[in-house]
């Protein structure tokens, strides 16, 4: 853990609430829990973490007061939709693999091992709002109440953020006042369409805002799905001007969120209730938006589909950055622990409060990541390997020195024993998690990857 020297560790145990202390000394006045959980929301989102473009105040003030987890995931993906089995592992704390099916009815799991279930044992009021696609569906079911709203549609779009944040409110004045609460507001935003209000998208001019680091036109080789929905989004090759374009839409629906957060953050300021709320605001899936030549969550790069923010504020929590390695599925046995619930049987997730709270740095030592049966990868502190077994390459990146990813140092010799090193420890969580696929294929298909002609340049044809 480092930077957390703002409390004291002693202190900041004798603070911490509920499941924190022995059962005998459990307060009696226990923390609600807020999590607010964006779509597709990238792990540098915030101007707190990293992107000093974007006009992010009250999320920026949850980092500034908070532990940031800079090295959290989603562990993986059997379909082009990253979020289902992304949320699906949140409800259950389980990992990818070994989730159930997200349609499957609630009445044939045992819904007291889901999160709201769990959290509602302990004697909480449970609440969700947020869209009901792509979504672990008993899992919403499993709330006190649950609303639903697909707002994916342009039109209504523009006005998620703000009517997400209303639902909350109206809970808020609704509530049972003798209860604590676990609210989850998950709305679909930042994910595309990218319509905000116009208020947030005067604050980007695409012309000023930067290309990424690791802008490409086109991907180098074919990573297994390359026209994903997701991909189609952006011409090929990817433009400097669209690209611009995108990420200023992107970075308005960032900031209209944070804005309706902070009417949230800012009614329990009022009620007197923030000093005893635990928030914690995080992302289903990160998003590549021009990385290598990518537009979509479909693919394992840092600054891809799988790296997510997570920022955990409240009583108790010590103002800092880890940066340990965390999944999503690791929340179910956090929150439990924030409420004084029993984590079930099964879970795989990992409690987060040993770090929270000083007692340990990390919770596991790499940190393995996979999509579909063609893209698989794993890192430690330093290294990254990624693997295409379908059309056998291989990546291999020092991430100290290249954090973008754009040297690829899997071909050169003097590099060979790494990775022969990171594909052994690739192989040992896959079995770990049950991962059966093949990093080797006995016909791999050519890496050479040629995108479709389109509308456009073909009629100039």
């Amino acid at each position: 853990m480092k930077n957390l020297s703002v409390i004291p560790r002693v202190a900041a145990i004798l603070l911490l609430p509920a499941a924190f202390l022995q059962a005998a000394e459990l307060p009696a006045r226990r923390p609600n829990i807020l999590h607010i959980h964006a779509d597709d929301h990238r792990a540098d989102g915030l101007n707190a973490l990293g992107n000093k473009l974007l006009r992010t105040p009250n999320l920026d003030a949850l980092v500034e007061r908070g532990t940031t987890f800079s090295h959290c995931y989603t562990m993986g993906s059997m379909s082009g939709a990253v979020c289902q089995p992304s949320r699906t592992m949140m409800l259950t704390g389980k990992s990818w693999l070994r989730i159930p099916a997200a349609k499957v009815p609630l009445k044939d799991l045992d819904a007291s091992t889901l999160l709201p279930r769990v959290i509602g044992a302990a004697g909480y009021q449970t609440f969700h709002v947020g869209k009901g696609g792509n979504e672990f569906t008993p899992g919403l079911q499993s709330f006190d109440q649950s609303i639903l709203m697909d707002d994916h549609a342009p039109g209504q779009r523009r006005g998620s953020s703000e009517r997400h944040a209303d639902a909350v409110l109206k809970f808020l004045d609704e509530r049972q006042k003798d209860k604590p609460f676990y609210v989850y507001v998950a709305p679909p935003v930042p994910h595309d369409p990218r319509v905000a209000a116009p208020e947030f998208h005067h604050f980007y001019d695409a012309k000023e805002v930067p290309l990424p680091a690791a802008f490409m036109p086109l991907h180098p080789f074919d990573n297994g799905d390359m026209q994903v929905r997701d991909e189609q989004l952006a011409p090929w090759p990817r433009t400097e001007a669209d690209t611009k374009q995108q990420n200023a839409d992107y970075y308005a629906c960032v900031t209209g969120l944070d804005h309706h957060v902070g009417r949230i953050i800012e009614r329990l300021r009022k009620e007197g209730q923030l000093e005893n709320t635990i928030v914690i605001f995080s992302g289903d899936n990160g998003l590549s938006l021009g990385e290598h030549g990518l537009f979509g969550k479909q693919n394992l790069y840092e600054f891809g589909g799988m790296h997510v923010p997570l920022v955990i504020a409240g009583p108790g929590i010590p103002k800092g950055k880890t940066d340990a390695f965390v999944y999503l599925m690791d929340l179910l046995p956090t929150f439990a622990d924030f409420a004084g619930a029993k984590t079930p049987e099964g879970v795989e997730g990992k409690s987060l409060v040993p770090i929270i709270s000083g007692q340990k740095t990390k919770v596991r030592e790499v940190l393995y990541t996979a999509y579909k049966a063609c893209q698989r990868a794993v890192r430690d502190d330093r290294w990254k390997l990624m693997r295409y077994p379908l059309v056998n390459v291989t990546q291999l990146f020092d991430l100290q020195a290249d954090p973008h990813e754009l040297v690829n140092l899997a071909d050169r010799p003097e590099h060979a024993a790494k990775a022969q090193e990171m594909v052994a420890l690739l192989e040992r969580e896959m079995r770990a998690y049950g991962d059966a696929a093949p990093l080797v294929v006995a016909n791999p298909a050519p890496a050479k990857w040629e995108p479709p002609v389109q509308a456009g340049e073909r009629q100039k044809k």
